[in-house]
């Protein structure tokens, strides 16, 4: 038996499966079979890595749970055959993808890392070499034959982030992403630096499940000086609408103006779980630091604490689907179940 890491590349789409047609300036999805021959470097690195690619690779901008189901399934389907997955994908979600799978794979004893790139594979300047290569090499790491990292993960820009924490933050520069409130797992340099503390403890005896089932009747609400009523009242009063992300101002502050609590108090009472958490780039909510969250505590909305608007909406979705009782939702939410948020 060989000791070589097995590798499985999952193709979504995205820029950095893309290459340029120098005549035209076109740019095309290339054959993943043919990987090698467009990164020979790849030859170097000590596993074996096969491919897959979506039938029809999609923009990033057009992911949605069906699609996270999708690359799931792919990886149930493979996950006693391979010691590692890295999952291709457009840059623009990103994040929310890592998120969901995170919540999706229960007892992950794998790595799953997302990567993708700026520019196409093929550019002069393109950083989906190093990205794809280094995205490679940590899946493979492998101590007394079982995989070092057991998480879903997101590498981009010589940083290994766990998922659920990540949020893209430029849209020019090869360091697109950052991870507000937790630092990197693994930092690429002329060595590989682990931070090993920081990983995800496995359960090495329990089974993978692979949860399929989520909730997209949830929208996110981001707080501004001069919210109307009557706007704020249209979407709470959406059909079939059943949890909301509230993005608040700071360590979760929000208007305590009568019509306002009262609007949530209301849609709270009638079912609907609303989830608040901070629309500053870092940091947490706690509610009741200010006067102007006592209110929305006293109410009963649940504490998103530092977890980041990409991971609460997946979360949302993924309880959602598991149709928790209403007097336990919240513990449930604001409990750390892949790592998402600071004990």
């Amino acid at each position: 038996m060989s000791s070589k890491a097995k590798i499985l590349l999952i193709y979504t789409g995205g820029t950095i499966g893309m290459s340029k047609d120098f005549e035209t300036g076109a740019l095309k999805a290339f054959n993943f079979g043919k990987l090698i021959q467009k990164i020979p470097e790849i030859k170097q690195l000590d596993c074996e890595i096969e491919s897959i690619s979506f039938e029809h690779p999609i923009d990033s901008s057009n992911m949605n749970p069906q699609m996270w189901t999708k690359i799931a399934t792919i990886i149930e389907e493979n996950y006693a055959s391979y010691d590692g997955f890295v999952v291709l994908h457009g840059s623009d979600t990103m994040s929310y993808s890592a998120s969901a799978l995170s919540f999706m794979l229960e007892n992950l004893a794998k790595p799953v890392v997302f990567t993708g790139s700026q520019l196409p594979i093929g550019d002069l300047r393109t950083d989906a070499k190093e990205n794809l290569i280094t995205a490679i090499q940590i899946a493979s790491l492998l101590e007394d034959g079982k995989p070092v990292i057991t998480e879903v993960c997101l590498y981009f820009e010589y940083k290994l982030y766990r998922g659920n924490r990540t949020s893209k933050v430029n849209a020019e520069h090869f360091r697109a992403f950052t991870a507000p409130n937790y630092p990197e797992l693994v930092e690429s340099g002329v060595h590989l630096k682990l931070n090993k503390h920081l990983f995800l403890p496995v359960n090495k005896d329990a089974k993978l499940i692979v949860h399929k089932n989520l909730d997209n009747h949830v929208a996110i609400i981001k707080m501004f000086p001069g919210m109307s009523e009557i706007v704020l009242a249209s979407i709470l009063a959406t059909k079939g609408l059943r949890g909301i992300i509230l993005e608040t101002y700071g360590s979760g502050n929000a208007p305590t103006e009568d019509w306002f609590l009262n609007l949530i108090e209301k849609a709270i009472k009638s079912g609907m779980h609303i989830v608040n958490v901070t629309q500053c780039s870092g940091g947490s909510v706690n509610m009741g630091q200010y006067e102007t969250s006592t209110a929305l505590k006293s109410l009963g909305v649940i504490s998103g604490k530092d977890i980041t608007t990409e991971a609460a909406i997946t979360k949302l979705m993924y309880l959602l689907g598991h149709n928790i009782p209403q007097n336990e939702f919240k513990d449930i939410f604001e409990t750390a179940l892949r790592g998402e948020i600071s004990l």
